[in-house]
């Protein structure tokens, strides 16, 4: 009987990316925390008037389950239940004279609220 050869599994892109801007602030942040972390945990959570809002916090250690990123000397760790929402996100920091945050750029998010505090996401699918 013939054994078949393990299949050979082409590299996956990355869940997100973070853009030069957002890593850069990140590490700072990390640099001046009083306590050491693991790295960047970002998800998603149901909230607001469109259905879902992204989180993000610094966290002591990565959780067996969470899907890790490396990016521009940043550890990304995404919780299992949002990899499907998040797939292709690229998160940004924005900076001007009155405001400075942290923006998701999601190909999966197909509304948000008119404030600006909720979105509504399609997970990913095998096509995407």
């Amino acid at each position: 009987m013939e054994t078949a050869a393990p299949r050979v599994r082409r590299p996956r892109p990355p869940a997100v990316t973070l853009t030069e801007a957002a890593a850069t602030r990140v590490r700072e942040i990390m640099a001046r925390s009083d306590k050491p972390y693991a790295g960047l945990r970002v998800g998603v959570k149901a909230a607001g008037c469109a259905g879902q809002s992204y989180t993000m916090e610094y966290a002591a250690a990565a959780n067996p389950h969470d899907e890790v990123v490396q990016d521009k000397g940043v550890t990304i760790l995404i919780e299992p239940k949002a990899v499907l929402f998040l797939l292709g996100s690229e998160i940004d920091y924005e900076s001007d004279d009155l405001s400075a945050k942290f923006v998701f750029r999601n190909p999966n998010e197909t509304d948000a609220c008119g404030c600006g505090e909720s979105v509504t996401i399609t997970p990913a699918t095998r096509d995407a």
